[in-house]
């Protein structure tokens, strides 16, 4: 064992696009054009928010589509995308586009949101933070992740994925790279929900995992 975890934390700073829609079918014509670093936004943002939203929105798109062009059944859709399902962000953009395309031919009148609720899309850059904070040896995990702020598991967990070249968490990768984690384990945390789960529900499964694991 001689590579240490180094913890990290992070914070998203957000900016504007700078484009705006005010119904689906000037969604879908933007939806081609905005950067993929807004889909990530519009995704996985949530998980920085303290407002509460009702729990069948799970992206910012299922939100406005349901508060705001009051279409329950594409806010539906919408809100059962699971964007680990898809192996990057293009594929998740094309998924979507699909969706609005159906629900286009299925539909004969146009709703539009008024001026003030426009979709604005937003996009992110992610400020990582050096903690400090180090592990040495694996069982240490079960100490460490009760710990750790629920940003630093949204860095670890979930923004791992689009870093590492496996596709996998922090976790999993040093666990692997380490030589400590077998396939009961790996299998574990790779079966933990980083989307529909809140990062609070993600930190005690795995401190749950650890914990038996290395008990």
């Amino acid at each position: 064992m001689t590579k240490p975890f180094l913890v990290k934390d992070c914070a998203l700073a957000v900016v504007s696009t700078g484009m705006a829609v005010a119904s689906i079918i000037e969604f879908k014509d933007i939806l081609t054009q905005i950067p993929a670093s807004s889909l990530y936004f519009h995704f996985w943002g949530r998980h920085f928010r303290t407002t509460f939203f009702h729990p069948e929105f799970h992206n910012d798109f299922a939100r406005w589509t349901y508060l705001h062009l009051h279409d329950r059944i594409l806010s539906e859709r919408l809100g059962i995308v699971d964007p680990t399902e898809y192996s990057d962000l293009e594929e998740l953009r094309r998924a979507i586009f699909e969706i609005i395309e159906q629900r286009l031919d299925e539909i004969e009148i146009i709703t539009w949101s008024t001026r003030e609720n426009k979709f604005h899309f937003l996009s992110s850059i992610i400020v990582v933070f050096d903690t400090m904070l180090s592990i040495a040896h694996p069982s240490e995990l079960k100490t460490l992740l009760p710990t750790l702020s629920a940003t630093s598991i949204f860095y670890h967990f979930i923004d791992a994925r689009r870093r590492t070249p496996s596709g996998k968490d922090d976790f999993s990768c040093w666990l692997t790279e380490e030589n400590a984690g077998d396939d009961s384990l790996l299998k574990k945390i790779q079966h933990i929900d980083p989307y529909f789960l809140s990062l609070i529900e993600q930190r005690q499964k795995l401190t749950e995992i650890m914990d038996s694991h290395f008990s």
